[in-house]
């Protein structure tokens, strides 16, 4: 029974980290233990380089999207291949973002988080969307007609000219509004106002559709992300040493069928699956700490695509009818565009099933409640890192009874270490007849051999749940502890904690009772050693939140051990 016992524990603690590892690999980006790695493909360059993205083919049933556009659609872009049409740049300024809009189409191609900075260099700001000769990430939208008899209609491609003067939030006031008019397209004007919020990341995007034509028209109006398939660079260093990386793709979300991902390779090979048409939802580029979302809380029929757009670049986007526009007529649609951190409270706010674009992945069901208990605690305390540690008090007070009943466990199987190694070696010959006597000890003492699993069954669940907080919460991004801890999602930079970690790891298994084996008393201690060089790559959060776990299982077995008189 004690070797059952050795055997499980082990067997459950080496499990475990394998999937921990296995999840680690997977969030920096490299491929998994368990899955071949997926094809590179190569980045294609847009907006500087000429090259266009797809326009959204019109729906006129509102059942399903087309993975090409129409050729009215095409026609509409008033872009030549040859010869692209320039837009001019223009900058709007805020407390907590600097956004770009290309008068080529009023779209947003570029947004600087200035309260956040870049995981690499800390003296630059973290930029989310983006278009260079190498990267593309950027929002846009646009009309559709219904047929092509309509003919073309403004889009993402139709030049647009600036009508606002001012491009900085002033002092003393809340609101800074730009507005864009698109050049005519068969008599349909689109304008387009930004307004930008201060301390809000959320942008109110109106859209007014002007038919100055002699005919009335029944558009559709689209909005949509548009981004290359490259994943965010890890923080520097090699691979295996770099930050954790979350799922970085799209994300669907509708009543019909609630939080739908839909990544990069599956759409190469044709395989995404989501509810197309729904009067309610959003669409999301995802990314580890930073999302962008187009969302329209009202009620009104939309349909929802997703599609390959060129070589490694992707869009999703929303349809919406606008029903007849008469001759000299307007109509308006308005949205909010969301480009910025995925901090969970706030996201909840803006839309209903938002939070899940910050993606704890299986373990949700036990990282949201562990993020929300340590969120509270660091509302008390002002600092994440003492958080962690008022978090393992807490955890640990919680289950101290069930606790102290597997160290007790643990204290009287070190107190028959003797009788029982002396049993053995008697009945060495005897196999069946030393399993029997095992027995009969264990029964007389009431002790449960495999009692002492207990707290690491408890613990890893919690700690694997953790690690998902710390790897996906941008509230603890660029949080420091104390002194040389200045950011608790990335490794100590020093390699102390961990130390401290591997230090407290020996002595609580010093602590353990020694198996009569010699080889699993030898196991016994060269398994905390490796599993603890995994430890010096970890968050140092995480690292923090273990270290504090060992100190105080250490502190409650020694006072078990001492109380029922068992001495090393």
């Amino acid at each position: 029974m004690n070797d059952l016992r050795r055997t499980l524990l082990w067997s459950v603690f080496a499990v475990s980290l394998l999937m921990l590892w296995d999840g680690w690999l997977r969030h920096t980006g490299q491929p998994s233990l368990f899955a071949p790695a997926p094809a590179a493909s190569a980045v294609v360059a847009t907006g500087a380089s000429g090259a266009d993205a797809a326009v959204p083919q019109a729906s006129t049933q509102m059942a399903s999207t087309g993975d090409v556009p129409s050729a009215a659609a095409q026609a509409a872009s008033g872009v030549s291949a040859v010869a692209p049409v320039q837009g001019e740049q223009v900058t709007i300024t805020t407390d907590v973002v600097k956004a770009t809009i290309d008068t080529l189409g009023g779209s947003l191609v570029k947004v600087e988080l200035l309260k956040h900075r870049d995981q690499d260099n800390h003296e630059t700001n973290m930029v989310v969307l983006d278009q260079t000769a190498t990267h593309t990430y950027v929002a846009q939208s646009g009309l559709i007609g219904a047929n092509a008899a309509e003919g073309a209609l403004p889009t993402h491609k139709t030049p647009f000219t600036v009508l606002s003067t001012e491009r900085n939030l002033a002092d003393g006031t809340n609101e800074l509004a730009i507005k864009l008019e698109s050049a005519p397209v068969n008599g349909v004007k689109l304008v387009k106002t930004y307004t930008f919020k201060r301390g809000d990341y959320a942008i109110d995007v109106k859209q007014d559709v002007v038919n100055m034509s002699a005919a009335a028209i029944k558009p559709q109006l689209y909005v949509q992300l548009q981004r290359d398939g490259s994943a965010p660079k890890a923080p520097s260093g090699p691979a295996f040493m770099g930050g954790p990386q979350a799922y970085t793709g799209m994300a669907v979300f509708n009543q019909k069928g609630k939080y739908q991902k839909a990544d990069f390779k599956h759409i190469e090979e044709g395989k995404v699956e989501f509810e197309k048409v729904d009067d309610n939802g959003w669409v999301a580029m995802v990314q580890h700490h930073f999302a962008s979302a187009w969302l329209q809380n009202d009620k009104t029929t939309r349909e929802f695509f997703v599609q390959k757009v060129g070589t490694n670049l992707y869009a999703t986007g929303m349809l919406f009818p606008l029903g007849e526009i008469a001759a000299g007529q307007s109509k308006s649609l308005d949205a909010k565009l969301f480009v910025g951190p995925q901090e969970e409270n706030k996201l909840k706010d803006l839309a209903p099933g938002l939070e899940y674009t910050k993606d704890y992945g299986w373990t949700h069901i036990m990282a949201a409640p562990l993020f929300w208990l340590l969120d509270k605690l660091h509302s008390l305390i002002g600092n994440w890192g003492w958080a962690i540690v008022a978090l393992v008090v807490l955890l640990k007070a919680v289950f101290f009874p069930l606790n102290a009943s597997a160290y007790r466990s643990m204290a009287k199987m070190k107190a028959l270490n003797p009788r029982i190694q002396a049993m053995r070696e008697n009945l060495k010959d005897d196999q069946a007849k030393m399993q029997q006597e095992m027995l009969k000890i264990y029964r007389e003492e009431k002790v449960n051999p495999i009692g002492g699993c207990l707290p690491i069954l408890i613990q890893i669940p919690v700690f694997i749940a953790l690690y998902s907080v710390l790897s996906s919460s941008v509230e603890i991004r660029n949080a420091p502890w104390v002194a040389w801890i200045t950011d608790l999602s990335v490794k100590d930079p020093f390699f102390v904690l961990p130390a401290l970690m591997t230090a407290s790891t020996l002595l609580q298994t010093w602590l353990n009772p020694t198996p009569p084996d010699p080889v699993q008393a030898k196991m016994m201690w060269i398994m905390p050693l490796l599993f603890s060089v995994m430890f010096f790559f970890f968050p140092a959060g995480l690292v923090l939140y273990w270290f504090t776990n060992n100190v105080l299982s250490i502190a409650q077995q020694w006072m078990i051990n001492k109380q029922l008189g068992v001495a090393k």
